[in-house]
């Protein structure tokens, strides 16, 4: 089974920052700069960024998925959150970069302590939103500091030839059998949302937008079928798609259609002068401070919004979800597979993390169907499994041990859909307290996929349901509970999600959102229990007065039940845990070797 995507060499070290942040602050020097902000986003605000777009990366070391440093003439901070706590000790020079959290005051607070009066810092307006400038710009001000736009980059300038090129993957066209929409169609409909708003056009730069909208897929962001472009989409239905040209292949302008007018990066800044004087939508969370200030220059009218496409995009059609559920249970039989030989093989011959990922990729990639990996494999042995987003590598490369848990976290993108899944197993006999607090998660893993709730309710109000049970044992984990996935776009789309932190989305019929309680011990074990379900029309309830929406659940694999205390389930849990392993072995049983179903049998029987 050979590896196909995923590597083990290290990207950065530690070295990075102390080999790095004196030709950052040269290029500051030279520029008048007494201090510069880097942003983990790119251009496009991707999570997930093209190696020519990881600036972040190139200046800390730190390659996690959120992040932000400020580097300053003689000092400098980098920023993560709550799952990259022990990520960014491994990776930053802590001699370099003082580490701070991301969320509790994040860079503003810093700002208003480390920035000197009279100090310039330099922003690349490319790089930040408007709303997050309004508040590092504020924020620099009670200590005395001016923020300045940069252009070019001083880290730009810094990185140099050594900087790679940029991503030239092919655009190209997503059929009809998997969108379940004509992108006219789309254009149509988002264009009526568009004037609904009050605005006669709409400036999009998210690339899952730009994806979904045009029907297109394309390779230019790791781990996700996306396009780096931009498009501007009238109310009328007709717009502008601004590509590389070396990106446009020979049937795309074709699959477009004469509504669909292609340019190259190029042309924008004079396709924005063009819309002086209409009201033209842009998101402030989505594009960048550059849009607003070339709008306004323009003289347009700015009307802020979210992005027209990011609701219906979230809201899955039909085919869309008969193409996800088909890709879940193609997936669930290689994941079935992988668990078999977790099962018997590596009981007997613990395997190392780097060995649990190419194994893992051999299954998925003998269905013939994978495409890429949704994201790089969590393969966590033991203590590793306490970091929430590691990733193996050679240097951090740990065998499992008999008696040690083993996390993982994966997933595929296929034509008809994204996968995301995590299962933790025990290797060898797991000890009393593992499997109690395996069984706490898994309680609150069942009561988000059983709950039913009526129309209006986001997924900040259903949080707690997924963590009460640990909360009872004064216990928590510091991630969110779920976040939306796209059918074959990004494993991590908007605009809802489960988590503590305030959203203002409703879940709405055709979202697709992860179920991941955890649990981990630092320096000993992690414990996740992740499937993908998506949310159901409203339906009656027998004797009830309201209409309520439940969860459909996508991911078919089963549980480790060796780790489940069933005294601590009640019936109900077990009569839900039975019918969801009932489910696994109805669908995945038929499609594996008999002696995987033989061993499905019986994992999956009544607890």
């Amino acid at each position: 089974m050979p590896l196909m995507f995923q590597t083990f060499n290290e990207t950065t070290d530690r070295s990075f920052g102390p080999r790095h942040v004196p030709l950052i602050r040269k290029a500051m020097a030279e520029q008048g700069l007494d201090g510069l902000l880097v942003p983990h986003e790119d251009e496009h605000q991707n999570e997930y960024l093209p190696a020519a777009n990881d600036r972040l990366a190139w200046a800390t070391g730190f390659t996690g998925s959120a992040g932000a440093a400020v580097i300053l003439k003689d000092k400098a901070a980098v920023f993560v959150d709550g799952r990259y706590t022990l990520q960014v000790r491994d990776q930053v020079d802590a001699a370099m970069f003082e580490i701070r959290d991301l969320v509790d005051g994040g860079v503003p607070a810093y700002l208003e302590t480390a920035a000197g009066k009279g100090q310039v810092l330099g922003y690349d307006p490319r790089l930040h939103s408007p709303d997050a400038l309004e508040r590092l710009r504020a924020a620099a001000a009670k200590a005395g500091a001016e923020l300045r736009p940069v252009d070019p980059n001083p880290l730009d300038l810094a990185w140099g030839a050594e900087r790679p090129a940029q991503p030239k993957a092919p655009v190209v066209p997503q059929p009809l059998a998997q969108s379940g929409e004509d992108s006219a169609d789309k254009r149509a409909r988002v264009g009526k949302s568009v004037q609904a708003k009050g605005a006669e056009a709409a400036v999009l730069t998210a690339p899952s937008s730009i994806a979904w909208l045009f029907n297109v897929r394309g390779g230019d962001v790791i781990r996700s079928p996306l396009p780096l472009g931009q498009a501007i989409l009238n109310s009328d239905g007709t717009a502008r798609l601004f590509l590389d040209p070396d990106k446009v292949t020979e049937d795309l302008p074709a699959w477009l259609g004469n509504q669909v007018r292609l340019e190259t990066p190029e042309d924008l800044p004079q396709a924005l002068a063009d819309l002086k004087g209409k009201k033209v939508l842009v998101d402030p969370g989505q594009s960048s401070a550059w849009y607003f200030e070339a709008l306004k220059s323009a003289g347009a009218e700015v009307v802020r919004g979210d992005d027209p496409c990011a609701l219906p995009r979230a809201c899955k059609n039909k085919v869309e979800l008969a193409g996800t559920t088909n890709a879940h249970i193609r997936d669930g039989a290689a994941i079935s597979r992988f668990l078999y030989w977790l099962a018997t093989d590596a009981q007997d011959n613990p395997p190392d993390e780097i060995e649990v990922v190419t194994r893992l990729e051999g299954f998925r990639a003998a269905t013939g169907a994978l495409k890429d990996l949704s994201f790089d494999t969590i393969a966590g042995a033991a203590s590793n499994g306490a970091i929430v987003h590691y990733r193996p590598t050679e240097r951090l490369n740990k065998r499992a041990e008999k008696g040690s848990l083993l996390l993982v976290d994966s997933g595929a993108q296929y034509l008809d859909g994204t996968t995301d899944i995590t299962r933790t197993v025990a290797i060898g006999e797991p000890s009393a307290e593992m499997a109690e607090r395996f069984t706490l998660v898994l309680k609150g893993h069942l009561a988000l996929a059983s709950i039913r709730f009526p129309p209006g309710t986001t997924g900040s109000a259903l949080d707690v349901l997924a963590r009460a049970p640990l909360w009872a044992q004064g216990l928590d984990y510091d991630h969110g509970t779920g976040h939306g996935v796209g059918v074959y776009l990004g494993v991590h789309e908007g605009p809802q999600r489960i988590s503590k932190l305030p959203n203002f989305v409703a879940l709405q019929p055709g979202m697709i959102v992860s179920n991941e309680p955890g649990y981990y011990k630092e320096g000993a074990y992690g414990i996740r229990i992740e499937n993908l379900q998506y949310v159901t029309e409203a339906t009656a309830i027998s004797g009830g007065e309201r209409p309520m929406h439940g969860f459909e659940t996508l991911t078919l694999a089963p549980i480790d039940r060796r780790l489940i205390v069933v005294d601590l389930l009640t019936p109900a849990e077990r009569a839900q845990m039975d019918a969801y392993h009932a489910k696994v072995l109805e669908k995945i049983g038929p499609l594996v070797e008999p002696h995987v179903r033989a061993w499905l049998e019986d994992v999956c029987a009544p607890l």
